[in-house]
């Protein structure tokens, strides 16, 4: 028996250890869940009629660009939700020359490889919000669709 005090001991020590890790960490793990699931419900709150969406989506066609691989040539559709009308206004004044042209350099630092899948596409759309919502001087940009895509060797 007294050979294996020892291991009992280190063996209950281990156990209250990780019990008290548990309940420590807990509230991290589960708090971060429920951020998620209320921003989920804020999104799912603010639902727009069909009337609301063209009046607040503008549009830009046909970018054709290279990729990185200059081997292939990319040709895009974007749809654009901005938060308002006023803000629709103003990016439809400086989308031709503030915003297609971060949309092409963003396009020509991008492997075809990298807009492959879902995944690929959202990353993208996500990055050019980012890069986009830094020069609209009103309103903010809420989401872009990609409404054509076609990536093809040269």
């Amino acid at each position: 028996m007294k050979k294996m005090l020892p291991w009992l001991i280190t063996i209950l020590l281990a156990i209250t250890l990780i019990v008290i890790a548990a309940v420590l960490l807990k509230p991290q793990l589960l708090g971060e869940g429920n951020n998620s699931k209320t921003g989920a419900q804020a999104v799912e709150g603010k639902k727009l009629s069909a009337d609301e969406l063209v009046e607040m989506t503008s549009e830009i066609k046909d970018i054709k660009t290279n990729l990185a691989d200059q081997d292939y040539i990319v040709l895009m559709n974007f749809a654009f939700q901005l938060n308002d009308k006023k803000s629709k206004e103003a990016f439809d004044k400086i989308k031709e020359f503030k915003i297609k042209p971060i949309i092409i350099k963003t396009l020509a630092d991008t492997k075809p490889e990298e807009l492959s899948g879902s995944n690929g596409k959202d990353q993208l759309s996500a990055k050019l919000i980012n890069l986009i919502n830094k020069t609209l001087t009103d309103g903010k940009l809420n989401q872009i669709e990609i409404t054509e895509y076609l990536v093809t060797p040269i």
